[in-house]
């Protein structure tokens, strides 16, 4: 006796192959989409915010070194918890990176912008 299997996305009868799961390759395409977006959608706002920092940082350092005050950074929306790799220095000065574009925090509120 043969049992009717159920498309995993839209629930029509499925049709083929003993292993198959879906009806059609947009049902397929549609459920893994929906399973994936929570941990995609986690990445994507991450990389979203680190290619914002890196365009702030581009922005406000044209020369390749430049000093700004902390509050330039933070009223264009720069995020100091998020960067991409950081330097250690042997005078141990940490230098965070954004991709290609870093900072590295002063006293008085002062940032010093680099490119590496």
């Amino acid at each position: 006796m043969e049992t009717k299997k159920e498309c995993l996305e839209c629930g029509r009868p499925v049709f083929g192959r003993v292993d198959k799961k879906f009806c059609s390759d947009g049902c397929r395409n549609a459920y893994n989409n929906k399973t994936k977006s929570v941990t995609n959608n986690l990445v994507r706002n991450i990389n979203n915010a680190l290619s914002k920092n890196r365009r702030i940082l581009k922005e406000l350092n044209p020369t390749g070194k430049v000093t700004k005050k902390r509050d330039t950074l933070l009223k264009k929306g720069f995020d100091f918890e998020l960067h991409t790799s950081s330097i250690t220095t042997r005078d141990q000065k940490t230098y965070h990176f954004c991709y290609d574009q870093g900072y590295l925090l002063l006293d008085n509120d002062f940032v010093l912008l680099v490119q590496k």
